[in-house]
């Protein structure tokens, strides 16, 4: 069983956790107000793959974890090339789209705010992107995933389409 254990702890240990960001929610009723915090994080292996996680709570460090853990389950592999990702994408959510573009090697993260914190915790060292409609983190973070989640390799479209990826 401790064998187990320490497993686990590596594995939480290789996990790369942001808090993109906190929010106090407010909801009014019959006695007055009721306060609960909302956190936004991401979780990424630097590895190729990343998870996002919405958690809410009365308490701001509970929020924290919930929002940890259900990142950790959301965790889906990202389609990288090297540093970089294979092509443009535009991701959307809500209102919120996120334009995502390859960049070349030695160009860095060219994000800002919640794109810039998922798309270090997926590992992608090269990347131009511009975010467009909305400026809600929520909708901003949903949106990167989103563009990440569509993103294929040549080979995985060569294997679907079921040719080489030559006859491309």
């Amino acid at each position: 069983m401790a064998k187990r254990e320490m497993t686990h702890r590596e594995q939480q240990d290789e996990l790369v956790k942001k808090t993109i960001s906190i929010n106090r929610v407010t909801k009014v009723v019959k006695g007055g107000r009721n306060m609960r915090f909302s956190a936004l994080v991401v979780v990424g292996d630097e590895n190729g793959s990343v998870g996002l996680g919405l958690g809410k709570a009365a308490e701001v460090p509970e929020a924290i974890e919930k929002a940890f853990q259900k990142a950790k389950r959301a965790m889906k592999p990202v389609a990288m090339k090297e540093t970089t990702i294979p092509h443009h994408i535009l991701g959307k959510f809500g209102r919120g789209q996120v334009l995502l573009m390859p960049a070349e090697k030695g160009t860095g993260v060219i994000a800002g705010g919640p794109v810039r914190a998922v798309l270090e915790a997926a590992g992608i060292k090269d990347i131009r992107t511009k975010s467009l409609g909305s400026n809600n983190p929520i909708n901003c973070a949903k949106a990167t995933i989103d563009g990440l989640m569509k993103l294929r390799t040549a080979e995985q479209i060569a294997a679907m389409r079921g040719k080489a990826v030559e006859e491309l």
